[in-house]
C-alpha cells in the first residue's frame, strides 16, 4: 500500500509539471492611444508548445474598475470568426491573423464609448488559458478658444474683482484645461485679485464644453495691457495647446493729468499766424474740458471740431495772453478735488510800421550833415538798416551822415527785422535833396538807324534846367525831352546825325551851370570810295568817322603833333636837298620814282571842332639840267 500511494503521488507531481511547462504565454500593450474617428489597433501575441493556430481565442472588453462586468465580443478558432451580435463594436470590428501567435483587434473607426479595457483570452486546451489586457484611450482635439472680453467698460479700484472676459473651448476629450495669460504672463488666482470660475458642459456627443470667466482687479495701467486664453489639452502621445486672439479692456479710470500744448506754429507766434492750442487728458471715457482766455470762456467759435482745442485764424497781439484748460472728473465725490487744471502763456509777437523822422523832405545845404531815424514798436528786439538805391549804406535805427554833397540827394530805405522771428518785416523811406551847382554825371550815346539818342545826366537843386546846342543844328528846341529824378534830371535828345556834329548839353540853376560836349559821328550809309591818285602818284586815304566826346581836347593834340611831323620832315628835305642827295630836274623825279614807286605821298587828316580837313604833303622833286 505504501509503495502504491508513493506511485501515485509521483504520478500527479509529473502531471502537474507536465502542465506548468505546457502552459500558454499572452503579451499584449498596456495603452493604446488614438484620435476619435481614426482606426485603433490592438495587438494579443501568445505563446504554446502546440500549434497556436490550433488555440480558441476570445475577445471581451470592459470598463476600467474592479466591479465592472465584462462583455464577450468576438470568438474565433480556426477559420471559424464570430463577432458578438448587437454589441457596440457590431459593423466596425474586425480581427486579423497578422503572423503565428499574432492576432490584431481593429476598430474602424473609433468612437468615445470605446475607451474601455480590451482583454484577449487564448485557451490552449490541455496547455491551459491566459489572458491579457490593452486600455483603449479615445481623444478629440477641442476647437479654437473664443474669447469675449466684457461688454462695458471696467472702473478702476473697485472693491472686488470684476469680470474682464469669458474664454470658451467646445468639443474637446478629455477635458480641456484653460489658463489666462496678462501680457503673457500666466494669471494666478490671488483672492481678492485675480480669480477664475470654470463651467464644465457635456454635450449630446459626449464631448467636453469649458467655459472660463476671469475676475481681475483692475488698476490704470491695464489699459495697454493685452489678455489671452490658452486652452491645453491631451492628444495621442502627448499634450497640445491654442491660444486664443489677443484683446484689450475698456479701462474707466478719472483724470490724473491735463496737457495744454501750442500744435502749430512750431516756432514763435506772430501776428497774421494760424495758431491751434490743443488740450489733453488723460481719463477715460474723456473728461470734459473747459477752456478759457484771460479767465473768459473761449468763443465757441474759436474751438476745434472735437472741442479739444483753439483754433485762431489770423491771430492778433489781442490773442495773446493766457490760455487754460480744466478737466472734470464726473465720478469725484468732492467736486473741488475732481478738477484738474493746466495753462500755457501764449504771446503773440508784432511789428509795427516803421516811423521815419524827419517825415518831410529834407533839403540840405553841400556840406551838412545829415542825421535821421527810422523806429518801429515790437514785442522783440529789431535790428535795422538804411538803404540807398538797392546797396545798404548805414546799420541802426539812426542814419547820420557828415558833408553831404549832390551824390548825397536821394531816397533812403530802412527795413526794420527782428532776428529771433522770421516774417516780422517793415519799411520806411526817406527823401533827401542837397542844394548846389549843377554837375553832369555822364553823357551816354544810343544809335538807332538813322538817329541818335544823347543822354544828359545831371545832378543838382533846384531842379536843373537843361539845353542842348549843336555846331551844324541851331534850332534844337523840341528834340529833347527831361525827366525829372530826386535831386536832379535826366535830359534825352533825339537827332538825326547827316553828318559828323558836336553838342553840348549845358545845365543851369539858381547856383550855376555846367556843360558837358559830345562828338556824333554821321549815321549816313557810305560807300567806300576808290583811292584818288594824283599826276604826281600820290594817294589820298579818308578814315573813317569816330563818335568823340569832348573832341576839341583831341583835335588839338593831333594839330600839334601834325605841325611838330611837318618841320620835322622839312628839316629832312633841306637837309638832303643842299647835300646833294635829291636831284633837280625832270629826269631826277622820274629815277627817284622808279627806285620809290610806292612812296610817292604821305597823307594826314587834322580834325577841328567844326570839319574835316585833310593835308596833303606831297615830295617835290627838282629838274636839274646838264650845264
Amino acid at each position: 500500500m505504501a509503495s502504491s500511494g508513493f506511485v501515485l503521488a509521483g504520478l500527479y507531481i509529473l502531471v502537474v509539471a507536465s502542465q506548468s511547462w505546457a502552459a500558454v504565454k499572452v503579451n499584449m500593450e498596456d495603452r493604446v492611444e488614438v484620435s476619435l474617428g481614426q482606426r485603433a489597433e490592438i495587438s494579443c501575441l501568445h505563446e504554446m508548445d502546440s500549434d497556436p493556430s490550433t488555440a480558441i481565442i476570445q475577445w471581451f472588453a470592459k470598463a476600467p474598475g474592479p466591479n465592472s462586468a465584462r462583455q464577450h465580443i468576438y470568438f474565433m478558432e480556426n477559420s471559424v470568426r464570430i463577432p458578438e451580435p448587437d454589441s457596440p463594436f457590431t459593423g466596425r470590428i474586425t480581427v486579423e491573423d497578422r503572423s503565428p501567435g499574432s492576432v490584431v483587434l481593429i476598430l474602424d473607426p473609433v468612437q468615445l464609448q470605446d475607451e474601455l479595457l480590451f482583454i484577449c483570452q487564448v485557451d490552449g486546451k490541455t496547455e491551459g488559458k491566459e489572458e491579457g489586457s490593452t486600455y483603449l484611450r479615445v481623444f478629440s482635439s477641442p476647437e479654437m478658444p473664443r474669447i469675449k472680453k466684457a461688454d462695458s467698460g471696467i472702473l478702476i479700484n473697485e472693491k472686488d474683482p470684476s469680470k474682464i472676459a469669458s474664454c470658451e473651448v467646445r468639443n474637446g476629450y478629455p477635458l480641456p484645461n484653460i489658463t489666462w495669460y496678462r501680457d503673457r504672463t500666466p494669471l494666478q488666482i490671488s483672492e481678492g485679485e485675480v480669480g477664475v470660475v470654470n463651467l464644465v458642459t457635456r454635450d449630446t456627443n459626449s464631448l467636453y464644453t469649458v467655459r472660463s470667466d476671469l475676475h481681475l482687479k483692475v488698476r490704470k495701467e491695464d489699459k495697454d495691457a493685452v489678455f489671452y486664453c490658452e486652452s491645453s489639452y491631451f492628444v495621442p502621445d502627448g499634450m497640445a495647446m491654442t491660444e486664443s486672439i489677443r484683446i484689450n479692456i475698456t479701462v474707466h479710470y478719472p483724470p490724473t493729468y491735463v496737457e495744454l500744448s501750442l500744435v502749430t506754429p512750431t516756432d514763435l507766434v506772430k501776428e497774421g499766424d494760424d495758431v491751434e492750442i490743443r488740450c489733453y487728458a488723460d481719463g477715460n471715457p474723456s473728461p470734459p474740458l473747459t477752456l478759457k482766455h484771460n479767465g473768459e470762456d473761449v468763443d465757441e467759435q474759436m474751438l476745434t471740431a472735437n472741442q479739444e482745442g483753439v483754433l485762431l485764424r489770423n491771430a492778433k497781439r489781442s490773442d495773446g495772453g493766457t490760455y487754460s484748460c480744466t478737466a472734470l472728473d464726473l465720478d469725484a465725490l468732492d467736486p473741488d478735488s475732481g478738477e484738474l487744471e493746466n495753462s500755457l502763456e501764449l504771446p503773440v509777437h508784432y511789428l509795427d510800421h516803421a516811423v521815419v523822422l524827419p517825415e518831410d523832405l529834407m533839403v540840405l545845404s553841400q556840406g551838412a550833415i545829415l542825421e535821421a531815424t527810422c523806429n518801429a514798436v515790437s514785442s522783440l528786439k529789431t535790428h535795422t538798416v538804411w538803404y540807398k538805391d538797392g546797396r545798404d549804406v548805414s546799420e541802426g535805427h539812426v542814419l547820420k551822415l557828415v558833408n553831404v554833397s549832390l551824390d548825397t540827394s536821394g531816397e533812403y530805405r530802412c527795413v526794420v527785422t527782428t532776428p529771433d522771428l522770421a516774417g516780422l518785416r517793415t519799411e520806411g523811406s526817406l527823401q533827401v535833396l542837397v542844394q548846389g551847382q549843377p554837375q553832369i554825371t555822364d553823357v551816354t550815346q544810343e544809335d538807332d538807324e538813322l538817329s541818335v539818342n544823347l543822354t544828359c545826366v545831371v545832378l543838382g537843386y533846384p531842379t536843373p534846367s537843361v539845353t542842348w546846342g549843336s555846331s551844324g543844328q541851331e534850332d534844337l528846341n523840341g528834340l529833347s525831352r527831361d525827366t525829372p529824378i530826386l535831386g536832379g534830371v535826366i535830359s534825352t535828345l533825339t537827332v538825326k546825325a547827316t553828318s559828323a556834329l558836336s553838342f553840348v548839353c549845358e545845365a543851369e540853376n539858381t547856383f550855376g551851370k555846367d556843360s558837358r560836349t559830345v562828338m556824333v559821328e554821321s549815321m549816313k550809309p557810305e560807300t567806300t570810295p576808290a583811292p584818288a591818285t594824283s599826276p604826281s602818284g600820290s594817294v589820298t586815304v579818308k578814315p573813317p568817322r569816330r563818335v568823340q566826346k569832348e573832341g576839341s581836347g583831341v583835335i588839338i593834340a593831333v594839330l600839334i603833333v601834325c605841325v611838330l611831323l611837318l618841320a620835322i620832315l622839312g628839316s629832312v628835305l633841306y637837309f638832303l636837298y643842299k647835300k646833294g642827295k635829291i636831284p633837280c630836274g625832270r629826269s631826277g623825279k622820274q629815277d627817284l620814282t622808279k627806285e620809290k614807286s610806292n612812296k610817292d605821298a604821305i597823307v594826314m587828316e587834322m580834325k577841328t571842332d567844326k570839319s574835316d580837313e585833310a593835308v596833303l604833303l606831297q615830295g617835290v622833286n627838282g629838274d636839274k639840267k646838264a650845264p
